[in-house]
């Protein structure tokens, strides 16, 4: 029961917002990633290399309250990450930059684009 609940509740967080900022929403959040990803190749051809992400599960040992109302020991998840340089082309980096540039641009445009209608659209803002 809990589970459906908050699942009804995620549903109506994801649901929030006036629909005009449903309806810049989805360009907005592309223009975001877009801007994520050109500061890290920016970052990337700075330093020399990339730092690669990888992330491990491992079970640690804590207190917890058993199914009798004890205390006692259990295992839980827990995520950990590990980061580590990897070598880059800075070619191929920059390229990739150039690119991701232009396409912000085309986002740039779209987003105006998609401001004034979704303003039109939606007066009320």
């Amino acid at each position: 029961m809990r589970v459906v609940a908050a699942l009804i509740c995620l549903c109506l967080l994801a649901a929030c917002g006036t629909p005009y900022e449903r309806c810049v929403r989805p360009v907005q959040a592309e223009l975001r990633t877009v801007d994520r990803l050109i500061a890290e190749t920016e970052g990337n051809i700075a330093r020399g290399f990339a730092i690669e992400r990888q992330q491990h599960v491992i079970e640690e040992r804590v207190v917890c309250r058993l199914a009798d109302g004890r205390t006692g020991w259990c295992f839980a998840p827990v995520v950990t990450e590990t980061r580590r340089p990897v070598a880059i082309d800075r070619s191929v980096e920059r390229g990739k930059l150039e690119t991701l540039q232009a396409r912000r641009s085309e986002l740039q445009a779209l987003a105006v684009a998609t401001e004034a209608r979704c303003r039109a659209q939606f007066p009320e803002g």
